[in-house]
């Protein structure tokens, strides 16, 4: 439990986003000030056949440090051999997902389903801590819908099970990513159990990160959504922490540098073909609500060829300069 409480207490971490939160996304993160970051969550079922398209996503470095893993699935046997395959990739938690609201993940058995057998669930948890000498961490929902809040059940059956940590998404798994999380379920978990607690859900700027440590209590806050397109989130709650209430959001001339960094990045890791393919959405975030956004986002919404998405980039990047100039003369 102490590596846990060493590692989360007073932290913002990045969450597990699919198809997101890769090595170049997570190094973003981390150069704004992200302190810790987990992988995208990874199928314990592919890991064990030595998938490797799987393995892939345990790619990491030394500057993507500290790392958690997170693994999905549903049988205990299988959890307990991926996470013995993973824990020779030295990472500094594995964590289970027991909070993904998404439908093919449900189907399988795996995710927020599990918080609807809170017996399964304790039978994975221990099966993976007696597995591993790595903390174990759960990340859940408040519960499957709101007749079935069971946040608090599910995580002291997690500290009973041996889990180092809890991460607490405030939604239900029926509301997906919509409406509000309610924090006062993070509170309640907090006041429940001894092991850490993360808090997640509607971190969107550095205020909110303030105001959930104040009213839930907890060891650190984890930020998905809200990170998008906004890596200088990190930064900026830092900055708060700090009492420094200047604006934290770069440059125009910054957040281009920024973008075209991170783009490389992902030629680097993955190739040009795939980078160009997966990109095109982190434009479309980076960009999102600045002025006159919307017909470049509907531009290159359609666009397939890097450069021409480079091209209609600049474009408007210069668009935009222009425009700060006359403003301000």
């Amino acid at each position: 439990m102490y590596g846990a409480i060493h590692l989360f207490q007073g932290k913002t971490v990045l969450a597990p986003l699919a198809g997101i939160s890769n090595l170049p996304f997570r190094i973003i993160a981390r150069r704004f000030g992200c302190e810790m970051c987990f992988t995208e969550m990874i199928s314990a079922n592919g890991l064990i056949r030595e998938s490797a398209k799987t393995i892939e996503y345990l790619k990491t470095s030394q500057e993507d440090q500290p790392l958690g893993v997170q693994l999905f699935g549903a049988d205990p046997g299988i959890f307990a051999r991926a996470a013995v395959m993973v824990s020779n990739y030295h990472p500094a938690v594995i964590d289970l997902n027991m909070g993904c609201p998404v439908r093919k993940v449900i189907k399988a058995g795996a995710g927020a389903v599990l918080m609807r057998d809170p017996v399964l669930a304790g039978k994975i948890i221990k099966a993976v801590v007696d597995a591993v000498s790595v903390p174990v961490t759960v990340k859940i929902r408040s519960g499957w819908n709101p007749k079935s809040i069971n946040a608090v059940e599910i995580s002291k059956i997690a500290e009973d099970s041996g889990a180092s940590a809890v991460v607490v998404h405030g939604r239900t798994a029926d509301q997906g990513f919509s409406g509000h999380a309610d924090w006062n379920v993070i509170a309640g978990v907090k006041n429940a159990v001894k092991i850490p607690v993360i808090g997640n859900g509607d971190i969107r700027q550095p205020e909110d990160a303030r105001k959930m440590r104040l009213e839930t209590g907890c060891d650190a806050v984890m930020i998905g959504r809200g990170a998008l397109g906004n890596p200088w989130l990190f930064q900026g709650i830092r900055q708060l922490s700090e009492g420094n209430t200047d604006d934290y959001r770069p440059s125009l001339t910054a957040r281009m540098e920024v973008i075209k960094k991170h783009w490389e990045m992902e030629e680097y890791y993955f190739g040009k073909r795939v980078a160009n393919k997966s990109f095109r959405k982190h434009l479309l975030w980076y960009t999102r609500g600045l002025a006159g956004s919307g017909r470049f986002r509907e531009t290159v919404g359609k666009m397939t060829d890097g450069d021409a998405m480079l091209a209609e980039l600049e474009r408007y990047f210069q668009e935009l300069a222009e425009t700060q100039t006359k403003i301000m003369t």
